[in-house]
């Protein structure tokens, strides 16, 4: 199996839900990337509406190859959040934060490019844990490069080209994940 394919934790539980979305071409990612968002910010809803609890924050792990389609989704999602500005590919600089205004009060995301990692200790000396703790967003791009360091994600979206398109499969292992899930 490539190396793009393998998942980033060993041992994964059983998915709460799984879906697959056909994506024939930039215009389908870029729709599923709007549905996203909105999914991002109903599930924050629901936790900014619910006395005393706080919005755990949401780790997606992006899996493809190169040229799968990962940062043009992400692209996508921050678009629909209401980004305006550049999106950057995270490739050189590991990883780009953005601040976003939201109904609910801003909202922190971050896009992380792990694709330069030759070994999964680079991401613990990186110091990137903190944006994982933190009630954020955080889109990571190339997760296996980690290792077993990122821990099992609240969403994976593995990206597969076929044909003209794309499939992405989208597979929820927390209730925030599947919650987001069910809203695209």
């Amino acid at each position: 199996m490539p190396d793009s394919l393998t998942r980033s934790f060993s041992n994964p539980p059983a998915a709460l839900l799984e879906r697959r979305f056909d994506l024939p071409d930039e215009d389908a990612t870029l729709a599923f990337g709007g549905r996203f968002a909105q999914a991002i910010l109903q599930v924050r809803l629901k936790y900014s509406s619910t006395p005393n609890e706080r919005f755990p924050g949401l780790q997606v792990q992006l899996i493809g190859d190169l040229g799968a389609g990962k940062t043009t989704l992400v692209r996508a999602t921050l678009r629909a959040l209401g980004h305006a500005g550049r999106v950057r590919s995270p490739t050189y600089t590991l990883v780009e934060p953005y601040s976003l205004a939201t109904e609910t009060g801003p909202l922190e995301l971050y896009h992380f490019d792990l694709y330069r990692f030759a070994d999964p200790a680079e991401w613990a000396d990186a110091g990137f844990r903190e944006y994982f703790d933190a009630g954020a967003i955080c889109l990571v791009e190339w997760p296996q490069r980690a290792g077993g360091l990122l821990g099992v994600p609240d969403l994976e979206f593995t990206l597969e080209q076929e044909g003209e398109g794309r499939v992405l499969i989208a597979r929820a292992f927390s209730e925030t994940g599947k919650s987001c899930l069910e809203s695209c």
